[in-house]
């Protein structure tokens, strides 16, 4: 799986979002600024969160951006799955979709796998905890693992 920049940007911002105190709204601008966001691209990004009802828009003198739910309500995939679509796909299907002759079909309960072990992780994990800088103990396991630092 490849993280988009997309799905990176958008958790980064809702981080800073889920990490003010005081629950008030911030403009886009900060939020660029903050976490070295280019404009254009964050207002597409808030467009995609606020249509799957994880972020609303305030307008006005207070106006800007906050989340609609709870921040230990959104997990990780729920973001992913918002700017980018599914957490597995295969050339744009679902991988239950997809459909191989005899000798291959193996390789669809590979990606069926993979999705599952990506969901072990990314539902796990909510915008408050990352906020937080706390993650699930079943995560922080996983990259306790020196191997799972180092690519292959």
């Amino acid at each position: 799986m490849r993280v988009s920049t997309k799905s990176d940007y958008a958790l980064r911002a809702l981080i800073e979002m889920a990490g003010r105190a005081d629950g008030r709204a911030v403009s886009a601008e900060e939020l660029g600024r903050l976490q070295e966001i280019p404009h254009g691209f964050l207002q597409a990004i808030l467009a995609d969160l606020r249509r799957a009802g994880i972020v609303i828009s305030q307008r006005g003198q207070s106006g800007g951006w906050r989340m609609a739910r709870t921040p230990d309500g959104v997990s990780v995939a729920d973001v992913i799955r918002a700017v980018d679509g599914p957490l597995v796909s295969v050339y744009g299907l679902r991988p239950e979709a997809v459909s191989y002759n005899d000798s291959a079909e193996v390789l669809q309960h590979v990606w069926i796998a993979a999705r599952s072990s990506l969901r072990e992780v990314f539902e796990r994990v909510s915008i408050q905890q990352l906020a937080d800088g706390e993650l699930p103990d079943a995560v922080k396991a996983r990259t306790a693992d020196e191997d799972a630092w180092t690519s292959h």
